[in-house]
């Protein structure tokens, strides 16, 4: 640990918060949100969805099992900063192929610990996300404070195709093939095409900007539309597939940022949240079971909902899940085609695993529409 190195995070409305330096120095711009989950902290750092944020980490000691190959969502981390209380000076794992310090610093993460991440979060449930700079002790304080107030907002902004993949690629499935599915790489993590191929599916990960008619040729069994960073309102790369696809039978599965754009295909909006769901014990209501799922997090928007839970704009989708913490929407359904989607994330690792049926929800439409 380089508690020799004095560093500091500074939020856009001033705020000032001390610690010294954990991986790559800095300085690193971002948006601030704090995520509640007590284990999965490698799962966060390569989770795609959180490009262009600083994560600020609530529990109070990080690292102390290490990182490992097995873990990781995506290739590397996405995280542009990464925010602690408390390393612990050993790591102890039987799977550990290292320590969080040296993986931060491998991978160029500006990181920094021994902040005060209470006050942190609680500033930031108050006065809500803020973008922000971590950086060396040394650096002008002015100076950073001008960058971070020129620094983009979340709003408008269109991350997804920055982290997509390049090419698509198969992940074959496992035993017997059932069926085949198309799967919108918007940021989707490794844990996604591999339920699905537990399944009995042969997924193709294809890039963002992959057009509908190149999908529509290839005659898929299924379309799932990934998680992601940024605004909804500025992708709309996957809409025409959305409905296409679905007008057509092919049943459609969405989460997270997949959920945002499957409601905003059929009409609904979206909305910036205060400071987001960040975390792995979100409880949400399924409406149909009446039974409540305690849901894995990472969200900075939302579904416009109406007066007795209407989608405005959107009369044929129906609300099938709200958040018990604030009421916003978590799970819409089609009323006439074979399209679902869902806010949380029912494929996390490490955990909770209380929504994986879905996946088994998904394969049961295609099943259907097969048979």
């Amino acid at each position: 640990m380089h508690k020799l190195d004095p560093a500091f995070l500074l939020l856009e409305d001033g705020r000032r918060f001390d610690g010294y330096r954990l991986g790559a120095p800095g300085p690193s711009l971002g948006e601030v949100v704090f995520n509640t989950s007590m284990t999965g902290y490698q799962e966060i750092l390569t989770d795609p969805s959180y490009a262009g944020q600083h994560v600020v980490m609530t529990y109070p000691l990080i690292g102390n099992y290490g990182v490992n190959d097995e873990d990781r969502e995506s290739e590397h981390p996405h995280v542009t900063g990464f925010v602690v209380r408390e390393t612990p000076p050993r790591h102890s794992s039987w799977r550990a192929t290292g320590s969080l310090e040296d993986y931060l610093l491998e991978c160029g993460v500006v990181g920094i610990a021994g902040v005060d991440t209470r006050a942190l979060t609680l500033h930031i449930r108050s006065e809500g996300a803020k973008r922000g700079v971590i950086a060396p002790a040394s650096a002008n304080e002015a100076d950073l404070l001008e960058s971070v107030l020129a620094h983009p907002l979340m709003e408008g902004l269109d991350l997804a195709c920055g982290v997509s993949t390049d090419v698509p690629y198969e992940v074959p499935a496992v035993g017997e093939e059932r069926f085949h599915v198309f799967a919108y790489d918007f940021g989707v993590k490794a844990h996604s095409p591999r339920l699905l191929a537990e399944r009995g599916c042969r997924v193709t990960v294809i890039p963002a900007e992959t057009p509908f008619d190149e999908i529509l040729s290839e005659d898929p069994d299924g379309l799932f539309v990934s998680n992601g960073p940024g605004d909804p309102s500025a992708v709309e790369k996957a809409q025409e597939a959305i409905l296409g696809l679905s007008e057509r039978g092919v049943p459609v599965f969405g989460i997270c940022l997949g959920h945002q754009l499957i409601a905003r295909a059929f009409g609904a909006q979206t909305y910036k949240l205060p400071f987001g769901h960040h975390g792995a014990n979100h409880p949400v209501r399924n409406l149909d079971l009446n039974t409540v799922e305690i849901t894995s997090q990472n969200h900075g928007f939302a579904v416009v909902v109406g007066h007795e839970g209407e989608i405005p704009g959107a009369p044929d989708l129906r609300l099938t899940h709200i958040n018990l913490y604030d009421g916003t929407v978590e799970g819409l359904v089609h009323r006439e085609r074979p399209v679902f989607c869902v806010q949380y994330h029912p494929e996390a690792a490490p955990g909770p695993h209380d929504s994986v049926y879905l996946f088994d929800q998904f394969t049961g439409l295609m099943e259907a529409r097969l048979s």
